[in-house]
């Protein structure tokens, strides 16, 4: 069972690997958290990283960015309501783009469902979903921007 011993010395590296080299690099948790759902192939659930998999193996990476998802996901869920939304701001402001147009679209999208990690609890989901929908709120009377017209 050394081999199993290696496997785990192996996903450390990995995560500190991409913390050190990615992940340190993108100054907010929720777009940390974007840029790993990212990764996520939508068809078979695994994560790719091409430099992480050449250096690592698939199977390391593939653990490495699991485990990372799912600790930013955590760490998003921590903040309170006031620290999420400067999270957001901060990440608002660094997307190119008109922000007015940004919000209506994730407002009628909800891309941001899609950001939990496969293993994320329903409880943490929904309190997610809760979250961000203030989020949007807030945001929405920030920007002036105004529900989309559900009659039209």
């Amino acid at each position: 069972m050394s081999n199993g011993g290696k496997a785990v010395q192996f996903e450390r590296g990995a995560v500190s690997n991409l913390w050190r080299n990615t992940l340190s690099r993108i100054p907010t948790t929720f777009g940390r958290l974007v840029y790993l759902n990212s990764l996520r192939n939508v068809n078979s659930g695994a994560y790719e990283h091409y430099g992480l998999s050449q250096t690592f193996g698939e199977t390391e990476a593939d653990l490495a960015l699991r485990r990372s998802h799912s600790q930013t996901f955590a760490d998003w869920l921590r903040f309170g309501i006031e620290a999420q939304k400067a999270d957001l701001d901060t990440y608002l402001s660094d997307l190119e783009g008109d922000h007015r147009e940004i919000l209506k679209n994730w407002i009628q999208l909800k891309p941001y469902r899609n950001l939990a990690p496969a293993k994320a609890r329903s409880a943490e989901i929904e309190l997610y979903s809760s979250d961000f929908e203030v989020l949007l709120e807030l945001l929405k009377n920030q920007y002036g921007v105004s529900s989309p017209d559900r009659d039209a």
